[in-house]
């Protein structure tokens, strides 16, 4: 199994968009089946150093992983982050 997370820092005034991104990017969950588990959390507790927002995701194999990130579905999502975040980071572990 692969844990995949990724953080993301939005850019100011860009809450509202963040929230919507949260909603489409859990929508994926019953959209793309290599998905086994996804939940995606924003900060409650945010400080200089944190991030906004978090996703927390599990996958049978870094070939289900590529699977999802290429999907159509995905890279819209992915697509809209982007014109509302200012940094990410990722890492993906065997568990």
């Amino acid at each position: 199994m692969i844990k995949h997370i990724v953080m993301w820092k939005f850019k100011e005034g860009e809450r509202e968009n963040m929230l919507l991104f949260r909603e489409r990017l859990l929508a994926l969950k019953g959209q793309i089946p290599e998905i086994r588990a996804m939940e995606v959390g924003v900060n409650v507790n945010p400080s200089e150093r944190s991030y906004d927002a978090v996703l927390v995701s599990e996958f049978d194999s870094l070939e289900a992983l590529k699977s999802y990130s290429t999907n159509p579905l995905h890279v819209a999502v992915s697509e809209f982050c982007k014109t509302i975040r200012t940094n990410s980071v990722s890492v993906d572990y065997e568990f």
